[in-house]
């Protein structure tokens, strides 16, 4: 079988897999009467079969933020998790290196791709985003693996990042660190 073949047959015997997911605002002014970006992933991954484990909105607090990916990555139903906020350069933007600092893989196409996509949108502005996801190996039983993806804050970022390229995938990276 070809190398396209066997990656369309991956993808698409894992395509039915629901995915446990955590959904995590970043942000200093937002509230759940204001957020509209997490309800969004939201929308857009329980659309797609998927299940949502939790979502919450934390301050742009590298403690904080770090705390309550730290909670979620000790709950085995949680496989993965979507952040939004906290990417850009302005001063308090410091999601990319809380989640820098837990990955332990990152897969950097995913920022490549987002920066790619996003610029057909939003030409060089593209280029400030540090949209990144990667992958937390759990090294006892206290859970799972764990995707990590850290999304900018706008929706239209959002809709492109989760519709584009999470939710066509996300099955298959939850196979492949699933299958023994």
């Amino acid at each position: 079988m070809p190398i396209d073949e066997q990656h369309q047959h991956a993808t698409d015997s894992a395509g039915s897999k629901q995915v446990r997911c955590a959904v995590l605002t970043i942000s200093d002014t937002r509230t759940t009467e204001t957020d509209q970006t997490g309800p969004l992933i939201q929308h857009l991954l329980t659309e797609a079969g998927h299940t949502i484990v939790e979502a919450a909105i934390v301050p742009d607090e590298p403690a904080v933020i770090a705390q309550k990916i730290k909670t979620w990555l000790k709950n085995a139903q949680v496989q993965a998790i979507l952040t939004t906020g906290g990417t850009g350069l302005a001063h308090r933007d410091r999601t990319v290196e809380v989640v820098r600092d837990l990955i332990t893989i990152e897969l950097e196409g995913f920022g490549e791709l987002f920066r790619f996509l996003s610029f057909k949108e939003v030409k060089a502005a593209a280029m400030l985003s540090r949209a990144l996801a990667g992958l937390v190996e759990q090294q006892d039983d206290a859970g799972g693996d764990t995707f990590i993806f850290a999304l900018p804050g706008s929706v239209n970022a959002v809709r492109t990042a989760v519709s584009q390229l999470i939710v066509p995938q996300l099955p298959h990276l939850i196979g492949l660190r699933t299958r023994k």
